[in-house]
């Protein structure tokens, strides 16, 4: 694949990604705030099923970017590679996870303190994670407008 096509790549999986996060806390907060039980529960089953989508846009966003930009990353390309490695941090350890335990806890009509307290956790990391993701959509922007030597 050539260089072209892997920056169209690596940009439409960092898009999509972004949206993905964004949509995924929007949708939990609004159900949370405003939706039924049965919204919820409705709302945390349906990101379980779309988290693989959300990882693999994650993956091809990182190998994208090696792709790119093999050497060892010095500058604006180190904090990005930094900001992604935060994110899957928080995508392994507590996005993916909180998304199971919710939605089986919420099919299981247990909304108690447990998982309350969870669900502050994963709206924070998401959070987090979106605000990693537009800061590298927002320096890749810059870097590509910038005259190559």
């Amino acid at each position: 694949m050539n260089r072209a096509a892997v920056k169209i790549v690596h940009r439409l999986a960092g898009i999509i990604a972004l949206l993905m996060i964004t949509t995924f806390f929007t949708s939990s907060v609004v159900a949370d705030l405003f939706g039924s039980y049965e919204t919820i529960t409705l709302v945390k089953q349906t990101i379980l099923q779309w988290v693989a989508v959300l990882v693999l846009s994650m993956m091809v966003v990182g190998i994208s970017g090696k792709k790119l930009y093999p050497a060892e990353p010095k500058g604006v390309l180190a904090v990005k590679a930094m900001r992604l490695k935060i994110a899957a941090f928080n995508g392994v350890v507590i996005l993916i996870p909180a998304a199971y335990f919710l939605a089986a806890w919420s099919a299981e009509g247990l909304f108690d303190t447990r998982y309350w307290l969870l669900q502050v956790i994963e709206l924070l990391a998401g959070a987090t994670n979106a605000t990693m993701i537009g800061l590298n959509i927002r320096d890749g922007v810059r870097l590509g407008k910038k005259p190559r030597k």
